[in-house]
């Protein structure tokens, strides 16, 4: 698989850039900002609902398993969703479906908050999922089309700012919105707040995106009509490969693979479903080696996954969040379930985690490139400093030694963590992704991410309410955080076996 380093791209002004048959001039700071906003609204829609989930039960009288698919049905969608829609952003172009995705979003989030019932929720979370499953990978794709070199790890390191602030933020807003309106409606407001940036974001997007395959295809249309075939007659344009066998086997694997985890009953079924789903993904495996030496084009290029740099920081990041996106679940359910605390208080613990995050995602982007994956590493260690001293405060605070809020400090070297990982892993990861994969590289990724996310809230709030009425609140947590603590490690363990092989072929700056 060969990389393309935009070479058809002319450089403009600083902060600028032109395409091919464009006389103006597109700005790469708006370009980011039409981007990283609606990435940061999709994952402020995953953690807030965390605070709200309770409110939302009392308002809407909602049976336990109709609030467990607010999550849920939200979640499923857009790791299904992912794959095929980096691919067809690939093909049709990614402003296109970030286009489609983000008008998806906006519209599923204005229906969530008007919703009557918890059905008719459930049914808008669902469309939300889809919007945001279409946006997602094309941020990564066009950041991975635009820049390159020293810009490129920037613009990642924003990226990766943004996840960690937004998942931090979430529930900080989430429960100042519930404090300030009212429990009754205060949750229909977390989802109002997207309708307006979203319609924002549509409008500016049409402005600031350049839209370059869909400009090339254009062109090359008017050329196919312009031309005449040899019989005289204008030349058809012919469908791309969309390899949709491979798209649903793999569409019903991540599905097989993530409903167990989302399910909180435990039902027989589950266990056949999920061997079932293993199943269809080494199935979708063998399809694709086989659709490739077809000659056809595969819905994923299975060469992505021989990328070591590529599959390693894929590996590194799945176990990360397979730990560390459970910390601020539990974290909401121990204070407001276990300690009785209000809705404000349990997103304020998140408040230092995301400033901090911020900080580290920009000091992380300007040194990932020249000092390579040490700052992959030191990220991770600076999240299992910040894990066990977690734990150390919840264990005091359940003998009467300490505080809650001595959170605070703890979470806030977690978030460190975070943002420094997610800049860096981000960077490095797709540094040797071609640029015409970048889109499908960025939906594979993300939906190991979500899968991940999926098993790891299982698993950790499994242990939570298992242990909580057996333990006490504190003893649970404490439980929880230390399978936290299991994961973050094998993600360490990873990122060294990764820094080791970088340093072995000196890939410790820039891609060859």
């Amino acid at each position: 698989m060969s990389s393309d380093r935009n070479s058809d791209r002319k450089e403009g002004s600083p902060g600028t850039f032109h395409i091919p048959g464009v006389e103006r001039a597109f700005s790469t700071n708006k370009l980011l900002l039409v981007l990283l906003v609606p990435l940061a609204m999709v994952l402020i829609a995953v953690s807030s609902v965390n605070v709200a989930l309770t409110t939302i039960g009392e308002s809407l009288n909602a049976s336990d398993a109709q609030l467990q698919w607010v999550l849920s049905g939200f979640t499923l969608t857009v790791g299904i969703t992912l794959v095929p829609a980096g691919r067809l952003g690939d093909l049709f172009g990614r402003g296109t479906l970030f286009l489609i995705g983000l008008t998806l979003f906006t519209i599923g989030a204005f229906s969530c908050g008007i919703a009557p019932s918890a059905t008719l929720l459930n049914a808008a979370r669902v469309l939300q999922g889809v919007g945001a499953g279409l946006l997602s990978p094309q941020s990564m794709g066009i950041i991975q089309q635009t820049f390159s070199g020293q810009a490129r790890a920037r613009a990642f390191g924003l990226f990766g700012m943004v996840v960690a602030v937004s998942v931090a933020i979430g529930p900080v807003l989430a429960g100042l919105v519930i404090t300030l309106i009212g429990e009754a409606d205060g949750w229909r407001y977390t989802f109002f707040i997207h309708a307006p940036l979203g319609t924002l974001g549509v409008i500016l997007a049409l402005r600031w995106l350049p839209f370059e395959r869909e400009r090339a295809w254009l062109a090359k249309r008017r050329q196919r009509r312009a031309a005449p075939s040899a019989q005289g007659r204008p030349r058809r344009w012919t469908m791309p490969d969309l390899d949709p066998i491979g798209g649903l086997l793999l569409m019903l694997g991540v599905l097989g693979i993530m409903i167990p985890f989302t399910v909180h009953e435990f039902h027989w079924w589950l266990g056949l479903l999920f061997v079932a789903a293993v199943l269809l993904l080494w199935g979708w495996v063998k399809w694709e080696d086989f659709y490739t030496r077809r000659g056809r084009f595969p819905m994923v290029d299975l060469d992505l996954l021989r990328i070591p740099s590529f599959s390693l920081g894929t590996m590194a990041s799945g176990a990360y969040f397979l730990g560390s996106t459970s910390i601020f679940v539990i974290i909401a359910m121990y204070l407001q379930l276990g300690l009785g605390e209000n809705a404000f208080k349990a997103g304020m613990i998140g408040l230092p985690n995301a400033i901090v995050s911020a900080f580290a995602a920009r000091w992380a982007s300007e040194r990932a490139l020249p000092v390579g994956r040490k700052i992959v590493q030191i990220s991770l260690a600076c999240m299992l400093v910040g894990t066990v001293s977690s734990l150390a405060v919840v264990a005091l605070v359940g003998v009467g030694r300490a505080s809650f809020w001595w959170l605070l400090l703890t979470l806030a070297v977690t978030g460190f963590g975070q943002g420094a990982f997610g800049a860096a892993n981000q960077t490095l990861a797709f540094d040797e992704v071609p640029v015409q994969h970048g889109g499908t590289a960025g939906g594979v990724k993300q939906t190991a991410e979500r899968i991940a996310t999926a098993i790891g809230n299982a698993i950790m709030t499994a242990i939570f309410f298992a242990m909580m009425p057996v333990l006490g609140p504190s003893n649970a947590v404490v439980l929880a955080f230390l399978a936290i603590l299991g994961f973050q490690t094998v993600a360490f363990v990873i990122g060294h076996y990764d820094m080791r092989r970088a340093a072995r072929l000196d890939l410790t700056g820039p891609a060859a």
